[in-house]
């Protein structure tokens, strides 16, 4: 048996291609549809990424609402919802297995605006203005 090829990070190419299309197929669940809250509102969410386990079963989808908002009530409503949307998302995709679907708040922004607050802290302009 050949070996299956990974990258660094230990994902393969065929995991990447199935959580880009569940991420493509959960984004347009989520704008057709829309995701109601527990307190009756519609909301917005951006699906910045879909990560899929090495069997294909399991998918973690990192959303953010729209301007970060009541992501806790976010986040409960899509493990309510997960459901009927692995439903849905299976009629969009030619999938034979649609992986469990598990919700995660994307940090990636947060992560980004401290590291650009810390680069424009002075000692650390001042470092680096030493490295040029």
């Amino acid at each position: 048996m050949k070996p299956v090829a990974r990258d660094a990070a230990g994902v393969t190419q065929r995991q990447r291609r199935v959580a880009e299309e569940l991420r493509h197929a959960l984004a347009f669940v989520l704008q057709r549809d829309g995701l109601l809250t527990p307190a009756g509102d519609v909301v917005s969410i951006t699906v910045s990424e879909v990560r899929v386990s090495p069997d294909l079963k399991n998918a973690t989808a990192y959303v953010m609402p729209l301007a970060g908002r009541d992501s806790a009530e976010i986040l409960k409503a899509l493990k309510l919802e997960a459901a009927g949307l692995r439903y849905a998302m299976a009629r969009q995709l030619a999938l034979k297995h649609i992986p469990a679907l598990r919700f995660a708040l994307d940090t990636t922004f947060d992560q980004a605006r401290r590291i650009e607050e810390l680069l424009h802290q002075p000692q650390v302009a001042r470092d680096l203005e030493a490295v040029k």
